[in-house]
């Protein structure tokens, strides 16, 4: 019981953080692949897929802060980031990610009826 509370509190500290570029990206990020999924039965793969461009979608928005400089080392950077993430932390992406992505896309299929 207490992984399930660790992720619920990891969960609950990413939507109320003040990191509002970062819930912007997941949002249409999930939105964007949401739209594009056939339906609710490749959930795990739309997921994976919203985790990826909200990586690469941080990472640009990084690129253009930065001004383009030393590129190379802002993505050794990001990756070295990314292999130090917690599982916990990844999975609560994940979930943040698979709800927005399955609430989307049932809306596109009650609309499309």
């Amino acid at each position: 019981m207490s992984a399930l509370t660790d992720i619920w509190n990891t969960i609950h500290g990413i939507l109320t953080s003040n990191d509002w570029m970062l819930l912007g990206t997941i949002l249409i990020a999930c939105i964007v692949i949401a739209w594009f999924t056939e339906g609710l039965s490749a959930l795990l793969n739309s997921t994976v897929m919203a985790l990826i461009l909200i990586a690469v979608a941080t990472f640009a928005e990084a690129a253009i802060k930065a001004g383009g400089k030393d590129i190379g080392t802002l993505a050794q950077t990001d990756w070295g980031v990314l292999m130090k993430m917690t599982v916990g932390t990844l999975i609560a992406y994940a979930i943040i990610c698979a709800v927005i992505v399955a609430v989307v896309s049932a809306i596109k299929s009650a609309i499309g009826r």
